[in-house]
């Protein structure tokens, strides 16, 4: 077999002990595994002509990093409008929007993203802040949590919108004043999806270069590879576009939705998908909700939050939820199940557990975020062999160590002190997965990392962290986007490991991450990025 690639006089770094390798160099064959580890003079004879040679002069390779939860397609059409993520204020986002709408076409749609609730302060989330500058503009302004969006006066009309609705999901809400009147506060997809199904959307070309885009820079951040968390709209036939076209860039590992109200025939069709895709994708598990967010009072609490908000499932019958997740469990597949509160952590324990009690097959299956739940959840994770899969520049950007922001002050401080658990679960035996759930937080792997390690505001690294003894080890932290994600995917015979036999997915740094601060590390250079023994991302002096 033909020879792909050549790495010489590198830093083999292995996330199994957080050691070098005794080898320098490695070859890649042409079914991009990698097939010899060695010295750089027995390597370099295994090239041929059309091998791809590196010298690497000392670089360090580790497997390449892969982000255990992301929204690609998503992601790459809602942040195509404007970026509000860095309005501190109220009148920050005021300026930001008039703008905008300076700069719109006539009847042109608004599109906004990345809003932080925290921009209010002690007022009611909604339109009304913005109604002057937004006078006559449909607009559709998403929060950070993308879990839901401001919709404007002009929009919700369009859409008609004018009043309360009843939704499958049973936390999806149009919130209302006192006389029923829309705030233009839309909570959860259901709600949401009023709006958006009358605003203009992107062609399919269009999406197709946006993605393609988006994978092209995380190429370029280290990711060779990512969990994608759902399969809506066209999202697998884009994949499979890129693909055919030699154009994906990055390795996806897919989990389409399950929603509330899905039926038997919905169960079966979910079960079919299961390990269809192409050479560098495929759709593999099923992802389902529990609940919503805590900053949106739509996450399920075991006691109300400040507000006597969070006090219910996202399934109007969670045991419609357990069900699915049994038949699942017998079909062979896997569940990643978003649960952010600790009621919704501990239904899906709890369904797991009935599950494996039923059929003993010791399937993977995960949480999703986690992010506030109490000593007695912890050892379950473990004990279930279900996966902890976390997201920790969340706790960084998005909330305070004074707990001072919206979702500590929802939750009140024993809860708020309980913010993600990333250390205890994985001193209880859980294995951690680390992820950025782009567009929601940025997707650049070393910033992931570096949070799990030093758990600051990632704009403002002198302020205190949050939770500082939840902090990872820098070796955690590596393995959480490497070794734990694939053995999340059931794939660590293949991946996460430089060794032959292994997939040729590489990630190469001008230094050790693990010997880089964390509040170096985001800006660690990213020299190579390699997937399938092919260069997705060269630096420009290597």
């Amino acid at each position: 077999m033909r020879t792909r690639l050549v790495l010489l006089s590198a830093r083999l770094l292995d996330p199994g002990t957080g050691e070098f390798l005794p080898e320098t160099a490695l070859a890649v064959s042409d079914d991009g595994r990698i097939a010899a580890l060695g010295d750089d003079r027995e390597t370099r004879a295994l090239a041929g002509p059309d091998t791809t040679v590196v010298d690497l002069k000392g670089a360090v390779v580790t497997p390449g990093l892969v982000d255990g939860h992301l929204h690609p397609v998503s992601g790459a059409e809602l942040t195509h409008g404007l970026d509000l993520s860095y309005c501190a204020d109220l009148d920050d986002v005021r300026r930001a929007l008039d703008t905008a709408v300076r700069a719109l076409d006539r009847g042109a749609w608004l599109f906004g993203w990345g809003l932080d609730p925290n921009v209010f302060g002690d007022r009611p989330v909604g339109i009304a802040p913005f109604d002057s500058v937004l006078d006559g503009i449909p607009a559709f302004l998403l929060l950070f949590d993308a879990h839901c969006a401001l919709a404007s006066r002009r929009a919700l009309a369009l859409a008609g919108v004018d009043g309360p609705r009843t939704f499958d999901q049973a936390s999806a809400e149009v919130v209302c004043d006192a006389e029923g009147r829309p705030t233009g506060l839309l909570q959860e997809d259901a709600a949401c999806e009023l709006v958006e199904r009358v605003a203009p959307r992107p062609t399919s070309d269009e999406s197709r270069e946006r993605l393609a885009a988006a994978l092209r820079s995380m190429a370029a951040a280290g990711l060779t590879g990512a969990h994608a968390m759902d399969a809506n709209g066209e999202s697998l036939a884009l994949y499979g576009g890129l693909d055919a076209a030699g154009e994906l860039s990055l390795r996806l590992r897919v989990a389409p939705w399950c929603q509330p109200g899905t039926d038997a025939d919905g169960v079966r069709t979910l079960i079919e998908q299961q390990g269809t895709g192409g050479a560098l994708w495929r759709v593999a598990g099923v992802k389902l909700f529990m609940d919503g967010t805590i900053d949106n009072g739509t996450a399920w609490l075991e006691r109300p939050d400040c507000h006597g908000e969070s006090t219910h499932a996202f399934w109007p019958d969670p045991a419609a939820y357990t069900h699915i997740v049994g038949e699942l469990h017998r079909a062979g597949v896997a569940t990643a199940t978003h649960a952010i509160g600790d009621a919704a952590v501990r239904h899906v324990l709890d369904a797991v557990e009935k599950a494996r009690a039923r059929d003993g097959s010791a399937l993977r299956h995960r949480v999703e975020h986690i992010e506030t739940v109490p000593d007695d959840t912890l050892r379950r994770f473990a004990d279930l062999g279900v996966i902890a899969s976390m997201q920790p520049t969340h706790c960084c950007d998005f909330t305070r160590a004074d707990h001072t922001d919206n979702w500590s002050r929802r939750l009140g401080e024993t809860r708020a002190s309980r913010a993600w658990r990333c250390r205890d679960l994985a001193d209880s035996g859980a294995t951690v997965v680390l992820g950025s759930d782009w567009p929601i937080a940025p997707f650049p792997p070393l910033g992931v990392m570096a949070g799990a390690r030093h758990r600051r505001p990632s704009r403002d690294l002198g302020r205190p962290p949050h939770g500082p003894e939840q902090a990872l080890t820098a070796l955690e932290a590596l393995r959480g986007m490497t070794t734990a994600p694939a053995y999340a995917a059931g794939e660590e015979h293949e991946a996460g490991r430089i060794a032959p036999g292994f997939r040729a997915d590489l990630t190469v740094f001008a230094d050790s991450p693990l010997t880089t601060a964390a509040t170096d590390l985001p800006d660690l250079p990213v020299l190579l990025t390699v997937l399938d023994g092919r260069v997705t991302h060269r630096s420009p002096g290597l």
